[in-house]
């Protein structure tokens, strides 16, 4: 199907049809053109019309690499510091008391697990006891040398102690779904509760969100600066050390872990920082973003197929780079991409 649609381009103000005082000729408005639109308006074709084709800038687009610096608002979330009633297991100390209280909690626990295994590795010495004694009597009495009382009560005995096991273990479930509960607080806050256990003193853990359009981007064990409110004039640099494994259901951010010495203890649990680190995309197809159109969810470019006409195109993007959106699919590198003008298209192809 094909339509004619006549599209005036006004480049100025619109000016009064009479001035008063004024001699000067009335100016002849720009040349109305006409816009043949086929395709359900994917296809623009002009008359040629120098100064209406004019108007649309184009980009020849190819692959690049995409990198950009991100900045995020952080907070320092826990340091470590030295415990001195209990040297073995340093302290960690949140900017949340939920957070101590689940860490306390989790450690607790972890006490009460090996207790308790070791309670079950006791009762299985004696069960295995038990057994022997059983075997033993049972062979006596088939011999004459014993009675069957006495095999009664080893069975009896044997019992018992495969029921003390049995309940032990019971227990040591019990805690190990317990401690569920609390590493998964520890979890959503962005905390691997192993790494806490285990923590070397003059630690600390930063926290800050990011998009989860830049999850993919963001290198594990890279480095990062920050900049804490409480020290302007100070740069520190940290490592990336864990990306949350849960995306927000509202903001749709995910927490970053971040790790870095507290040597001098300079830093404290609940001070604010910017964090600053390098995402990349890879080598990707990219076009300017005021190329870009959306309608109904749905995005387009229009490319130039010659000096008079223009295709629209869906496309599929990507992440936001600076000024640039990433285009996985819909163009090829080396077309003509309209980057000026484009709102005048999307009228034109849609009819509004």
């Amino acid at each position: 199907m094909q339509k004619t649609i006549t599209y005036i381009l006004i480049a100025g103000t619109a000016l009064p049809l009479f001035s008063c005082g004024s001699h000067e000729p009335a100016k002849t408005p720009p040349p109305a053109y006409k816009a043949q639109v086929t395709d359900s308006g994917r296809g623009i074709q002009f008359g040629r019309d120098t100064v209406t084709l004019g108007f649309f800038g184009t980009e020849t687009i190819g692959t690049s690499n995409m990198s950009a610096t991100l900045t995020a608002p952080a907070r320092v979330a826990a340091t470590v510091v030295r415990s001195g009633e209990n040297p073995s297991q340093n302290l960690v100390l949140f900017d949340n008391p939920e957070l101590t209280a689940n860490y306390t909690s989790l450690l607790q626990h972890i006490i009460s697990i090996r207790e308790k295994g070791s309670i079950i590795q006791q009762k299985k010495s004696i069960v295995n006891q038990k057994q022997i004694e059983v075997e033993r009597f049972s062979d006596l009495a088939a011999h004459g040398a014993g009675t069957g009382k006495d095999v009664s009560d080893a069975k009896t005995d044997l019992i018992s102690a495969q029921t003390d096991i049995a309940v032990a273990q019971n227990d040591l479930a019990n805690e190990r779904t317990a401690i569920i509960e609390h590493e998964a607080h520890l979890k959503l806050a962005g905390f691997n509760p192993e790494t806490l256990v285990h923590a070397n003193a003059n630690k600390v853990w930063v926290i800050c969100d990011i998009p989860e359009s830049q999850v993919n981007s963001i290198k594990l064990n890279s480095n990062c600066t920050l900049r804490f409110t409480s020290f302007p004039d100070k740069t520190f640099t940290g490592s990336i050390e864990s990306v949350g494994e849960v995306v927000d259901n509202i903001t749709r951010m995910v927490k970053l872990r971040i790790g870095l010495p507290n040597t001098d203890n300079q830093l404290r649990a609940g001070m604010f920082a910017a964090v600053q680190f390098g995402v990349s995309e890879g080598n990707n197809l990219s076009v300017p973003k005021n190329a870009l159109i959306t309608v109904q969810g749905k995005n387009y470019v229009f490319v130039k197929n010659s000096d008079t006409s223009f295709q629209r195109r869906e496309v599929l993007a990507g992440a936001q780079i600076n000024d640039r959106v990433i285009i996985y699919s819909g163009v090829q590198p080396g077309e003509a991409v309209v980057t000026q003008g484009t709102m005048q298209l999307k009228g034109i192809s849609f009819g509004y």
